[in-house]
């Protein structure tokens, strides 16, 4: 039907915390689906107390958890049990992010959940994935970095090696998960109904995104090593020194190297024959990047942008928070929208990725609050006021 979103109609029950899970439950809602987080009653998801709080609520919390609704349910209780069982009864998606095992402690393995709903498709995204020797190790986004080779690769030579700044391994394995669902939704459709488990582990999702490191070591025994802001192979490209900050200049492809030689008036480099493709580039590498940087030293980043654009050769500056929200580019492409919070507050937060054009994702509902929906919940697979209320006097629910 017109106006609906891509994935209206989907229900999705997500029982993970912090970020990997709950990520690929928020893309999912971005889109449509009707999302039910189960939280833990008394605290919730850790998540809502992580980094800068407004009015005691992580301000992240406003984006992991936008189009979400939270009911307070006690996983270790059996009582607790028996509803998330008939939650997921009636669920398509079931997202869970617990240690392996740990599910099928509580009766819930993928075996016993598909013999009540056969086309239940579980997302299970852990450290090292539901198999292997390091299967029950414990395991967050930071390990899975280091152990798919990120982390090898960051920072500068001989130096301790650094992270980017976020938990970018949880991010990856969720939107590897969120592949995932969508890959089995359409197999469903297709092939009789039945659902299947997504193993996603994170060490695998950043491995899988690691490019060339794997064959290059198979083919050569190159073990890659950190380059700092360099691309190493791919020349040039690199970041470089102005007056007042720094530019990303990336003029690595053929034709672009020349325009940028000519625009930092180094004819003779931008004419030389040796230079004229990538594996001649790598080779003189040092001296492409001293002649960039002497060249943008002695300019301010807008001098330096202001002569790049023109001559089509990609560059840019390093955007901070404040950059972010005042671009007006990101502004015109509705990356930043503004919400409202259960509290009251107006919030900038990012906007929907991907854009889809006949079926744009939106923000329908702001986080909610702790249990903010548990009665709608369980009323919804039949329970009573009187039967909630005692769930609620035994603190199975809240």
């Amino acid at each position: 039907m017109e106006g609906l979103q891509a994935l209206h109609g989907l229900r999705v029950v997500e029982m993970g915390q912090l970020i990997a899970g709950p990520f690929a439950g928020k893309t999912l809602g971005d889109f449509g689906a009707d999302v039910v987080k189960i939280e833990a009653p008394g605290a919730g998801d850790p998540l809502r107390n992580w980094r800068m709080l407004q009015d005691g609520t992580s301000v992240w919390w406003q984006v992991q958890s936008r189009n979400k609704r939270s009911i307070a349910l006690d996983l270790r209780q059996p009582d607790g049990q028996d509803i998330a069982r008939q939650l997921i009864a009636e669920a398509d998606v079931l997202i869970e992010n617990f240690r392996p095992g740990t599910l099928e402690g509580w009766g819930m393995s993928y075996e016993a959940l598909a013999a009540v709903n056969p086309g239940l498709i579980m997302l299970r995204i852990s450290g090292y994935g539901q198999s292997g020797p390091y299967r029950d190790l414990p395991g967050f986004g930071v390990i899975g970095e280091a152990m798919g080779g990120l982390r090898h690769l960051t920072g500068e030579p001989e130096r301790v090696p650094v992270r980017c700044g976020i938990s970018i391994g949880d991010t990856l394995a969720a939107l590897h998960g969120t592949i995932g669902v969508l890959t089995a939704l359409y197999h469903r459709k297709v092939n009789g109904g039945r659902g299947q488990v997504i193993d996603v582990a994170l060490s695998e999702a950043v491995l899988n995104v690691m490019e060339s490191l794997i064959p290059e070591y198979s083919a050569f025994g190159a073990v890659r090593g950190p380059a700092g802001s360099a691309l190493p192979g791919i020349a040039p490209s690199n970041a470089y020194r102005c007056i007042d900050g720094v530019v990303l200049v990336a003029g690595n492809g053929d034709s672009i190297f020349k325009r940028l030689m000519q625009v930092i008036g180094r004819e003779d480099l931008a004419n030389d024959p040796a230079l004229a493709n990538n594996a001649g580039r790598v080779v003189r590498v040092a001296e492409i990047d001293a002649a960039i940087g002497t060249w943008t030293a002695t300019r301010t980043v807008d001098e330096v942008l202001a002569q790049l654009g023109p001559a089509s050769v990609p560059a840019g500056r390093v955007y901070t928070a404040k950059d972010i929200v005042e671009d007006p580019h990101f502004r015109a492409r509705d990356m930043i929208l503004r919400q409202q919070t259960r509290d009251g507050h107006e919030l900038e937060v990012p906007g929907i990725v991907p854009k889809l054009l006949g079926t744009p994702g939106a923000v329908r509902r702001s986080a909610p609050r702790l249990g903010d929906d548990t009665d709608a919940v369980l009323r919804e697979i039949g329970l009573s006021a009187e039967q909630i209320a005692a769930l609620r006097d035994r603190k199975i629910v809240s």
